[in-house]
């Protein structure tokens, strides 16, 4: 590869900025602005994956990122960076990219793991509930909590756990499953009950688990192999509201005849049409949507997972919403190994899943540190206190040393005051319970809310790769901006300039062996064979109509071409007036041809017209090193040769 072909290469990368904190070695200037030795490292490494670095491979890159720099700096000089629309697709790009950096992937990779890990098994659940009341007060929690532990100390006197279910529970199922709500997996449960679930060894029981709803108890009734996730399709026949048992049993009655006939040959999918009451499922042939362990009745579950193979019909079976039939349309066993394909997917369903607040939570804890975040010294009860007084309209102004404008919040570049809070507040009142725990609440999401705003406007001082990325953007914009007014839009547009590098380099510009023809690609084989078919059965001066009437399908252009231009041409004898043979683009199965004209076999001078582009793009390359030449008198470069001939080999 050339040094120009390099250089345009090139110009899609950069580095502008070193890690902070790091004490880095210079390894230019230019016009005494220093460029670090592990700014040139990175960008030399980025595009030089394929070469063991050596003293020339080093040199080479040298001389194009000395060139690159010296364009860069033009385009600050020239102000290029405050033009409208490179700070607006800056600001865009920094927006975009941003996002991407406001997660803890540590924290993330755990969760997606501890995931996977647990989908391998199902576990047996059985369930004590003792509940708060709506807007519950201490004297509530104290008598759930109360109620709990004398349930727990039964369970750990021998009671059995049915027993102590049926006398302490108020989860309202437990007067007909006695407390056992069956088999759970991963992302069945609310992730601390889950945790919960899969921390409790098989036959043994939980202490109780506080929640926001309550106190839960928890008995590992077994594990088993995670059965997977499977698709059945339903015959329901449901019961009508307050069904008498004279109904019910008429319907289990037409259940068996439902199933004999099934068993007999009878169409699974008719029968759904006519008899299934299940208003989602029955234009589907009764076909449900995929789902695992724990979604649904645990006698519907247990009897889907039981049939044994595709295709395989249950007898009918009896839930509290009547009697389905049911018919195996696929099992998808639990992966046992985590592959990339399966990583991302649990990634993705760990991101939509509540279980994320974990990782959001260790994503604003390390934000705090890393923004040396403060919190003012005030009494949490008395922002409380002057907080509900301004909700209420009462006209406090100030309260135990707070106003509307004590800073509460401080951050190295920013501070925020009481009045930003109840602006806050109010923009969320709607939403917003009302007691002291609510207040602490809202506060600590207001607070997430400012530190992770002041992250992003500030990441480039605490993300040194978001830094580079950012530069590598902002820079190239400004290389494109200035290379555009500077070089590619005068050469293009200097027709006097043109012609007199062309006459004076016409021995750079040639045609080799060439030909005049028609190019067609064609999306496939069929449509090449067609057009082809109708070019031969027309006149040839029709070509132009009959592909453009062919859209998208066909693309085709003529002109004089080097035969190495042409598909299939070379070494093929080509002669005027024939085809080319089909060539097949294995990228995307498209198929072109050529139909030549005229072939000129021998090498022969082109005129201007034809060497235009090639005169643009050598015009161009002309200008430019004069260009960087006048940059260079412009810009003093100093290369310490020490710490280039340190660099590693």
């Amino acid at each position: 590869m050339n040094l120009r072909v390099k250089e345009l290469f090139f110009y899609s990368v950069l580095f502008f900025l070193s890690a902070p904190g790091i004490r880095a070695q210079n390894l230019f200037t230019i016009d005494n602005i220093p460029v670090t030795r592990d700014e040139f490292l990175r960008a030399y490494n980025k595009n030089n994956t394929a070469q063991r670095p050596s003293d020339k491979a080093y040199r080479e890159y040298l001389e194009l990122y000395i060139r690159y720099k010296l364009k860069v700096r033009a385009a600050y000089e020239a102000r290029l960076d405050t033009l409208p629309a490179q700070r607006s697709e800056l600001q865009n790009f920094r927006s975009q990219v941003a996002e991407s950096y406001l997660k803890d992937d540590t924290s993330l990779d755990r969760l997606v793991r501890e995931s996977f890990d647990r989908s391998q098994k199902d576990i047996r659940v059985s369930h004590i509930l003792i509940p708060f009341p709506k807007n519950p007060v201490p004297a509530d929690t104290l008598r759930a909590y109360e109620s709990a532990m004398t349930a727990y100390e039964a369970l750990k006197k021998g009671k059995r756990f049915g027993d102590v279910a049926q006398q302490y529970s108020q989860d309202p199922s437990v007067k007909v499953n006695g407390g056992e709500i069956g088999y759970i997996t991963v992302f069945t449960l609310p992730y601390e009950l889950e945790t919960l679930a899969y921390s409790t060894p098989p036959g043994h029981f939980s202490k109780p688990f506080r929640t926001k709803g309550g106190y839960h108890i928890f008995r590992n009734e077994g594990e088993r192999k995670a059965l997977g996730r499977i698709r059945v399709a339903q015959i329901l026949l449901a019961y009508p509201p307050s069904s008498t048992k004279s109904t019910q049993e008429d319907i289990r009655r037409r259940a068996d005849s439902l199933y004999s006939a099934l068993a007999g040959g009878a169409d699974f999918a008719t029968l759904v049409r006519t008899f299934s009451s299940d208003n989602l499922s029955y234009q589907s042939g009764g076909e449900l949507p995929e789902f695992g362990i724990g979604r649904f009745d645990s006698v519907f579950e247990a009897t889907a997972f039981a049939l044994d193979h595709d295709g395989a019909i249950s007898r009918p079976l009896e839930t509290a919403y009547g009697y389905h039939i049911l018919k195996r349309i696929a099992l998808k066993p639990i992966p046992r190994q985590m592959d990339s394909m399966i990583y991302v997917q649990l990634r993705q369903q760990v991101m939509n899943d509540p279980r994320i607040e974990v990782s959001r939570k260790a994503l604003l804890n390390r934000i705090l540190r890393q923004v040396n975040f403060q919190k003012a010294d005030y009494a949490d009860l008395d922002l409380w206190a002057f907080t509900d007084s301004a909700m209420r309209n009462t006209g406090l102004s100030s309260f135990r040393g707070l106003t509307t404008s004590t800073v509460l919040l401080s951050f190295p570049r920013q501070s925020y005051i009481l009045k930003e809070w109840l602006d806050y507040v109010r923009s969320v009142r709607g939403q917003r319970p009302g007691g002291i725990q609510a207040d602490k609440e809202l506060f600590d999401r207001w607070v997430e809310k400012v530190a992770q705003d002041y992250y992003r406007n500030h990441l480039e001082e605490y993300n040194p790769e978001f830094a580079f990325q950012l530069a590598e953007f902002r820079e190239g914009n400004l290389l494109f901006e200035i290379m555009q007014r500077k070089i590619w839009d005068k050469a293009s547009t200097d027709s006097a300039g043109l012609k007199k590098y062309y006459d004076a380099h016409k021995d750079s510009y040639w045609w080799n062996a060439s030909a005049d023809a028609l190019l067609f690609t064609c999306r496939d084989v069929s449509t090449a064979e067609a057009l082809k078919s109708r070019l031969q059965g027309h006149p040839l001066s029709a070509w132009r109509q009959m592909t453009d009437s062919a859209a998208t399908a066909i693309q085709a252009d003529s002109g004089r071409y080097e035969l190495t231009q042409i598909p299939n041409a070379v070494g093929a004898g080509q002669n005027s007036s024939t085809y080319t043979a089909f060539f097949t683009n294995p990228a995307d199965n498209s198929v072109s041809f050529a139909y030549i004209l005229n072939v000129y076999h021998d090498r022969a001078p082109r005129n201007f017209r034809d060497a235009r582009g090639f005169v643009i793009n050598d015009y161009q390359n002309w200008m430019e090193d004069q260009w960087v030449a006048e940059l260079k008198k412009k810009y003093p470069v100093k290369i310490d040769d020490k710490v280039l001939a340190g660099l590693p080999r």
